[in-house]
């Protein structure tokens, strides 16, 4: 298989996989397809060395040193995510893409200035966006948003699940005073 793509160092987002859960395989591929840099929690990197994975960086080691050869341990003393977050922000990376169980976007509002988080779980993916965020998007496409403060949107309607549906297909714009809007699609 040849590639012709080049990929600069940091130039894609790192992947940091806190709790696979019951990630999709498939989702996880497209993930790693361009070999991202890759961190995992310790408790999951037995799992992650049975998939056939190189693992770049292992987060909260709790003494363990039975790693892969050149890979880095990252220290936790607080939140394992907190570490990684630190240790790429400190390292210069723009971007992570972080599969857990549970997107727990919130917390992470003090990273969101320095570092764009992508959260994914086996049903959704989240993230937070800038007033102005515009997305093409497929009809019925569902949106779900947490509705902090008054926002404003082309191409949506809310159904009675409290789910954002698009309309039609084409762009979706968000347009609000706060930061920050924090939405999650589903996959």
């Amino acid at each position: 298989m040849s590639s012709h793509h080049i990929v600069r160092e940091k130039q894609e987002p790192a992947l940091y996989i806190h709790d696979l859960g019951e990630f999709n395989e498939e989702y996880l591929g497209q993930l790693l397809e361009w070999s991202p840099t890759l961190i995992v929690n310790a408790a999951i990197y037995e799992k992650m060395i049975s998939l056939g994975l190189k693992v770049d960086i292992v987060v909260n080691s709790a003494g363990q040193d039975f790693f892969q050869e050149n890979t880095k341990v990252i220290p936790a003393k607080g939140e394992a995510l907190d570490a990684v977050l630190d240790y790429l922000i400190a390292e210069k990376y723009a971007a992570v893409n972080v599969i857990d169980t549970k997107a727990k976007l919130r917390e992470l509002g003090s990273y969101i200035d320095e570092i764009n988080i992508v959260v994914f779980t086996s049903t959704e993916k989240a993230y937070a966006i800038k007033s102005g965020f515009s997305v093409w998007k497929p009809k019925d496409s569902v949106f779900h948003i947490e509705v902090l403060s008054y926002f404003e949107t082309s191409n949506l309607k809310q159904n009675e699940n409290e789910e954002f549906v698009v309309i039609n297909d084409g762009f979706v714009t968000f347009n609000f005073n706060t930061a920050y809007l924090f939405i999650s699609e589903k996959l």
